[in-house]
């Protein structure tokens, strides 16, 4: 048996009200061009890091592991098909579609299936499932970025002359220590060395620009590639090929993700513009560059990336890879923390510590349990795989599939959200969605190879979320069973029981029934305070709740009020300082004098319970490690009393 998380088990999602949690808008914190070079570091520091293995891996495959030098129609083929799927899935998707929908200016997969739930007059288990799947896949995603990205920074290390040819052993451990140190510093907060991510990762791109165009000149039929007649000849030409070079085509756009989460903080000017006119053409001349490199120089084409800087820049180069490595695992690691909490604020994971890093950016948060876990998995991760290209074959499988479900997302959000026909929301998606499955497609071709590291975690994050959905559902149900509050308080009209000074709150995830801590106290103690009130705490499908709706009080019986707080998924429940502004609603207590008693329910397995009873020994493993409601809605623990009693689900 477990504990289950106390009464008002989980902030429950709900659809009256309109993701990277309880950010403020950036836009409200910054000019245009603060936003802009913030969101170079923070938006693009994944994208940017592509160029290190994504040209090398495509010609890998093509030159079966470096065999023979490639052919040139292959080189200028590939530098197309990659700079062609920038423009199809980065450009014109993400910047030009994906970006318009915003859940009230926020983005990501979960905050896209708040907003297209809403548009449906019942809940949609279809939409909460791609939500789950999406989630599921952008944590996948978020454990080998980290890993894959540093380890190839540090591999620029073998190229560097008087040193590489004694680093070979050291490339791991190195990465390592690196990782390790990564995650002990998020604790600290991100406020003082994010400032510093937009400006280095701004150098990074316009580095990549100058190596590339170093080079172009190597080779200046590279051009063509700009052209998508070279990737569609590539096609033609190496028709069995193209579809397995194609998984390694797509690491070029890995990071695209980023774009739409990110939307929140910093805004969709900002976040597009930093494309058009930065990011798309510093990648573009740095392909280009790798391109022309490899046709002048084919022997370079093992590391085509540290090769484009002369012998004396080849160190500088390599830290300031580094440097940009950490910044866009930085991004991930903390999208992993937002992600967590829309997750616990939308009902669908259980709740977890989040602990506020900054008094003055909403953004700056840490999760202890997340970063440890993740630590955990990028580590095995690394040690398992051991290089970028072993690492490489694992890449893509995650990222392609959470791209597909955006595309079905937005395909719900054309049809039910602008109210456009459906045969016109298929015209817009069905292209990206035959071109991501394309991609999906080819690199499944990895499976065996380590892909299947991907697909296992996705599956098994979304059995967690599944279970702990179905398993709350129940959980709920039992309490409905429970005595009605107004049958309780008629009844107590004509028995009343002994009152003791001062005022408590009971918590409860449903106001119309009566909380099971309020039956215990009268059952046990057979005393009711003078004041009482009922609280619930609903979170809505927006990010933030209306400020004029934060709070709404009922006057139930003379001595009894019923209180609602009202949060978005991307904001942190404080529910005393929520309560002090209801001062001004008319509810008038004294906070030291006042006890919050909350219901414990100790959860036994049940065979009837309808769900699996394996499924049930989960949900009790999940409940039994959720973070206490008294530390997850801010209560003095002081001032909190736990009654529990013993439930079957």
């Amino acid at each position: 048996m477990a504990q289950a998380p106390a009464e008002a088990p989980q902030p429950n999602a709900s659809s009256n009200g309109g993701d990277s949690g309880g950010r403020g808008r950036a836009v409200a914190h910054g000019g245009f061009w603060t936003l802009l070079i913030g969101s170079v570091g923070v938006v693009y520091g994944d994208i940017g890091t592509s160029p290190l293995y994504a040209l090398r891996e495509c010609l890998r495959i093509v030159t079966g592991d470096f065999a023979r030098a490639p052919e040139r129609g292959e080189v200028i083929g590939i530098v197309s098909l990659i700079f062609w799927a920038l423009i199809i899935v980065v450009t014109i998707k993400s910047v030009f579609l994906l970006l318009r929908f915003d859940n009230k200016g926020e983005g990501g997969t979960l905050s896209l299936m708040a907003l297209v739930r809403k548009a449906f007059a019942k809940p949609s288990a279809f939409l909460l499932g791609a939500g789950m799947l999406g989630a599921s896949l952008f944590y996948a995603d978020a454990l080998i970025t980290p890993a894959i990205s540093v380890i190839s920074s540090v591999e620029g290390l073998k190229v560097v002359p008087g040193i590489g040819a004694y680093i070979e052993p050291w490339v791991l451990p190195i990465s390592i220590v690196i990782l390790i140190g990564l995650f002990f510093v998020q604790s600290r907060g991100t406020a003082k060395i994010g400032a510093l991510f937009g400006p280095i990762t701004l150098v990074w791109f316009l580095v990549m620009a100058a190596l590339g165009l170093l080079h172009i000149s190597d080779d200046p039929e590279i051009v063509g590639a700009l052209s998508p007649l070279p990737a569609l000849n590539f096609f033609f030409t190496h028709a069995g090929l193209s579809f397995v070079v194609l998984g390694a085509v797509f690491l070029s756009v890995t990071g695209a993700e980023a774009l739409y989460a990110d939307m929140g903080h910093f805004g969709r000017k900002p976040i597009s513009r930093a494309w058009v006119f930065i990011i798309l053409p510093c990648l573009t001349l740095n392909y280009l560059g790798q391109g022309a490199l490899a046709l002048a120089h084919p022997e370079a084409i093992d590391n085509l990336f540290f090769m484009l800087a002369p012998d004396w820049a080849r160190l500088p180069v390599v830290l300031l890879a580094t440097m940009a490595t950490i910044i866009a695992s930085q991004a991930v690691i903390t999208g992993a923390f937002s992600i967590t909490q829309q997750a616990i604020q939308l009902g669908i994971l259980p709740r977890m510590e989040i602990r506020r890093t900054s008094e003055t950016q909403a953004g700056q948060i840490f999760m202890p349990q997340v970063n440890w876990l993740m630590l955990a998995g990028v580590l095995i991760l690394a040690l398992a795989f051991g290089s970028s290209s072993r690492l490489a074959a694992a890449y893509g499988i995650a990222v392609s599939g959470e791209m597909l479900v955006s595309t079905v997302l937005v395909f719900f959000a054309i049809w039910k959200l602008w109210k456009r026909p459906v045969w016109l929301a298929a015209l817009i998606c069905v292209p990206f969605a035959l071109i991501e499955l394309t991609f999906f497609s080819s690199n499944m071709l990895k499976v065996w190879s380590g892909g299947f590291v991907p697909i296992m975690l996705a599956l098994g994050l979304v059995l967690i979320m599944w279970t702990w959905v179905r398993g709350t559902r129940l959980l709920q149900e039992t309490v409905r069973r429970d005595e009605p509050l107004a049958k309780l308080f008629e009844t107590l009209s004509h028995h009343p029981p002994h009152r003791v000074r001062g005022a408590a709150i009971f918590l409860t995830g449903d106001p119309e029934v009566a909380p099971a801590a309020l039956m215990h106290n009268l059952k046990h103690n057979q005393v009711l305070h003078e004041q009482l009130i009922i609280l619930t705490v609903k979170t809505i499908n927006a990010p933030r709740a209306p400020e004029g709706e934060r709070v709404k009080v009922e006057d139930f019986l003379p001595d009894v009020k019923r209180v609602t707080l009202t949060f978005g998924f991307m904001e942190t429940p404080n529910v005393v300082k929520a309560l002090t502004e209801a001062r001004k609603h008319g509810l008038k207590f004294d906070i030291m004098k006042t006890s919050f008693f909350l219901s414990r329910r100790t959860i036994v397995p049940s065979e009837r319970s309808g769900m699996p009873l394996w499924q049930d020994h989960l949900f009790i493993f999940l409940a039994r490690n959720a973070t206490n409601a008294t530390d997850f809605f801010h209560i003095p623990s002081g001032r909190a009393v736990e009654l529990g009693n013993q439930v079957m689900v």
